[in-house]
């Protein structure tokens, strides 16, 4: 009797470990074809012109970073108050989003100026940082000698969602920055991540875009979403797959379970019976 009830053990064993395997490799095949980035030629050495030109601009709510230098370092610390002075803001870089220390810095209002001590206000809305550095040092001529200015952007941010494995929003120190680094920032996509169906939304000029990418294709580096723009939110969408498998696991854990249960009421039966 206990042969019996050992073989109808290991048989009920053996049919649930077989629904095991299957249902796991019909639910894990990925083709590569969906996973590789860059695809093209595949001879070892391929150029590809460089067409891209993304030269960032000052804009309205910027917060920037305006250090000012000369020979009088007393009349220096007047404008670079704004440098010194801290306020607490959110880490957003970090995965916990714990608060941090930044510079106050100068705020670009909506009409694109900003104000600095002695020069009053001054439109820079539209220029890049290395424009806007030379034409504040013209009006600090009238007050320091031999002035020098560095202009940088302290809240370039953009927001990665989806199937990554950071989803965060990421400030950028850099004034420069393409879609493949922020991915790479975020830990790249998962397994499960669409690759070939990435959506940028960006909002300029009182509009909102909507962009498709596909990053299986080298396509991309032609692409005007390459290099991503101040407050980009990048969504990294699931592929079906996931969707179908996270759909078939609920269904199919209940179903395993019922059918193992069947066997095992089954087997206790068979030996009642042949007792």
């Amino acid at each position: 009797m206990k042969n019996t009830f050992s073989k109808i053990s290991g048989y009920s064993a053996f049919i649930a470990l077989l629904y095991l395997v299957i249902w796991g490799g019909a639910t894990s095949c990925v083709s590569p074809k969906t996973i590789v980035y860059f695809q093209g030629d595949s001879s070892r050495l391929h150029s590809q012109d460089v067409t891209q030109n993304y030269i960032p601009t000052i804009q309205s709510n910027d917060l920037l970073s305006i250090v000012v230098g000369s020979l009088n370092s007393e009349a220096n610390e007047m404008f670079n108050t704004a440098n010194t002075a801290m306020t607490a803001s959110t880490n957003y870089s970090s995965v916990s989003s714990g608060a941090r220390l930044q510079p106050l810095g100068y705020l670009v209002n909506l009409e694109g100026y900003i104000e600095m001590p002695m020069i009053g206000k001054i439109k820079i809305k539209g220029l890049t940082t290395s424009v806007a550095a030379d034409s504040i040092r013209l009006r600090l001529l009238n007050f320091l000698k031999e002035p020098s200015v560095m202009v940088r952007n302290l809240n370039f941010k953009v927001s990665v969602l989806g199937e990554v494995k950071t989803p965060s929003v990421y400030v950028i120190p850099d004034e420069k920055i393409t879609l493949p680094e922020v991915l790479s920032m975020a830990g790249d996509l998962t397994i499960y991540g669409n690759r070939s169906n990435v959506m940028i939304i960006r909002e300029e000029n009182g509009k909102r875009e909507y962009a498709k990418i596909d990053l299986t294709a080298r396509d991309i580096f032609n692409s005007p979403y390459y290099y991503l723009h101040k407050n980009d939110v990048i969504y990294v969408e699931p592929v079906k797959s996931k969707m179908l498998d996270t759909d078939s696991r609920i269904r199919t854990v209940p179903l395993i379970a019922t059918i193992v249960g069947g066997i095992s009421t089954l087997g206790i039966l068979i030996i009642n019976i042949t007792k």
